[in-house]
């Protein structure tokens, strides 16, 4: 199973995937020289993702998956013209049905260009009351968890924590680097807030489209890493985190080592992952 996006934003839903079914080998495709495609024309990304998906269906992928908010949105639709049905494709939808369904007011954190986009507006008209959400920009915060830089990290945190009205009652992690640092969100945000994030959706979707079941006992298989298509060693960033020192080890994933947010400790449902179609992701 190949997983595509320009750098860690595809720890958490691999972590997710190998402590579910450890025996799936892992092909993780990272981009260093095309990082970050949030700030590329979506041409540009459309071309990146397609053909890395091409590459890694060549390698003997089964399945592709998409953990990247504006992969999703940008690409998934021509990737999947490009390799289904003899592979199937999976996208990465942040997790607002489920906070719409507690009733109680929420935000989303996302990058700025995902704030503004048709495609959150979409998102939340759909399954949020009127009023319900807030969408909060989070500028450098993806950069930082990037480069691993504890400081601008707690920086952009406490930014966008001051953002997000009190009546606030839970947070949508709204970009797949996000949940890397769950910690450091917890503490600058009011005690009891809960956090929603979708890696475990999405990979549980996964499994589904493959039809295998999950077995966390399963003997584990490698864990490639391919960086601009050719094979290497997680980039030194990645490493910083739990889940990435997990997967570099290429063994079992303990529950420990994965983020945790309200989907954590739950099986989501199947309809979650993938939340009804919204342009087409």
């Amino acid at each position: 199973m190949a997983l595509l996006d320009s750098g860690c934003g595809l720890l958490p839903t691999a972590g997710w995937l190998r402590h579910l079914r450890p025996d799936l080998a892992l092909d993780l495709y990272l981009d260093p020289a095309g990082m970050p495609w949030g700030s590329k024309a979506s041409s540009w990304i459309v071309e990146r993702v397609v053909g890395t998906g091409r590459l890694a269906v060549a390698r003997g992928a089964d399945a592709i998956v998409v953990p990247c908010n504006t992969a999703s949105v940008t690409a998934v639709v021509p990737l999947r013209a490009a390799v289904e049905p003899e592979r199937p494709v999976i996208a990465t939808v942040p997790a607002v049905k489920p906070a719409g369904a507690t009733g109680r007011p929420f935000a989303v954190w996302a990058t700025e260009r995902t704030t503004v986009s048709d495609y959150q507006r979409d998102l939340l008209a759909q399954f949020a009351a009127p009023g319900q959400a807030e969408p909060v920009a989070c500028p450098g915060l993806a950069t930082a968890v990037e480069h691993a830089d504890p400081d601008a990290v707690r920086d952009a945190i406490a930014l966008a924590a001051a953002r997000t009205p009190a009546r606030c009652r839970s947070v949508v992690l709204g970009c797949t680097h996000y949940p890397l640092v769950v910690e450091d969100i917890l503490a600058a945000l009011p005690p009891g807030t809960g956090l929603h994030d979708s890696s475990r959706a999405v990979a549980g979707q996964a499994l589904r489209r493959l039809g295998v079941p999950e077995d966390p006992s399963a003997a584990p298989a490698e864990v490639r890493v391919h960086l601009g298509g050719d094979e290497g060693p997680l980039p030194a960033s990645a490493l910083a985190y739990p889940i990435g020192r997990a997967l570099a080890r290429a063994g079992r994933i303990d529950r420990h080592e994965l983020p945790v947010t309200d989907e954590s400790a739950h099986h989501t449902r199947p309809d979650t992952a993938e939340q009804p179609a919204l342009r087409g992701v």
